[in-house]
């Protein structure tokens, strides 16, 4: 019997300027990513937060258990769906640009901590993560990279090599950046021979304005479903044994060995 999942991916509006607002959002949309059978909802990068708020990111942030987590983990269980979202995680004196999915019993499935911290505002804040992490869930081997986490081909490779079968993307993409949207990241997808979620912000916040154009890929490089510029749910049914047909047609992650060391492509 084939496996299926069903993924939703919520492009949600950037001017929401409270966490409270953040959660109301959330929790008034669920019902419509209820109704159309989804398994996981993706949510942009520092969801709860907000992205583009400069110094609030210290008072907005909470351990991976705070209360944000036990609302978002309440709203799962009560809708019977995972949720996956961004948001600002304090451990100790760091601060670390996260995401975590807590599924339909309320329990944390598995979380990320942003790799590279990119040029700009981030650096001010961010402690970079050191790690990934995979988690599977209703039989989904799944990995999340963080926006620019994912812009290195070298990281996709690495979740993909280890049995990722989907790739989850929280991201707070700019306007300027349409081409890594539109082509960089499907690409990952294609090459690696999985499936990938992509989740952007859509409108202003403080601003910055987001690019949207969320979307939802699969294995063999075309797209399920794919947003505009406005706040929208999108939603996919991965077929996924599509993923061990892709990785035999084009068996990049094996034949990749036979490029050798001196490429340089393996520590």
């Amino acid at each position: 019997m084939q496996r299926e999942f069903r993924l939703a991916v919520a492009q949600s509006p950037a001017e929401l300027a409270t966490q409270q607002q953040r959660l109301n959002w959330l929790s008034e949309m669920l019902p419509q990513v209820v109704a159309q059978k989804s398994d996981l909802l993706l949510l942009p990068e520092l969801f709860a937060t907000g992205y583009n708020i400069g110094h609030q990111i210290a008072a907005r942030a909470e351990p991976a258990d705070g209360p944000t987590a036990q609302a978002i983990a309440a709203l799962a269980k009560a809708h019977s769906i995972a949720i996956h979202y961004g948001f600002a995680e304090t451990d100790g004196d760091h601060i670390f640009n996260a995401a975590q999915c807590i599924g339909p019993d309320a329990n944390r499935l598995g979380g990320h901590r942003k790799l590279v911290i990119p040029p700009g505002f981030e650096a001010d804040h961010f402690t970079s993560g050191h790690s990934c992490e995979l988690f599977t869930y209703r039989g989904v081997r799944i990995a999340t990279l963080i926006c620019y986490d994912a812009e290195f081909p070298e990281a996709a490779r690495h979740v993909a090599s280890s049995g990722a079968e989907l790739i989850l993307v929280p991201t707070a993409l700019g306007a300027q950046w349409e081409w890594v949207a539109q082509r960089m990241i499907p690409t990952r997808a294609y090459e690696n021979g999985v499936f990938l979620g992509y989740a952007n912000s859509a409108g202003e916040e403080n601003g910055m304005g987001f690019l949207g154009q969320s979307f939802i890929a699969a294995p063999d490089g075309h797209e399920l479903a794919r947003a505009g510029v406005t706040p929208t749910v999108i939603f996919g049914t991965l077929q996924l044994d599509q993923v061990s047909a892709a990785q035999t047609r084009l068996p990049y992650l094996k034949d990749r060995n036979a490029l050798g060391p001196d490429v340089g492509l393996f520590s």
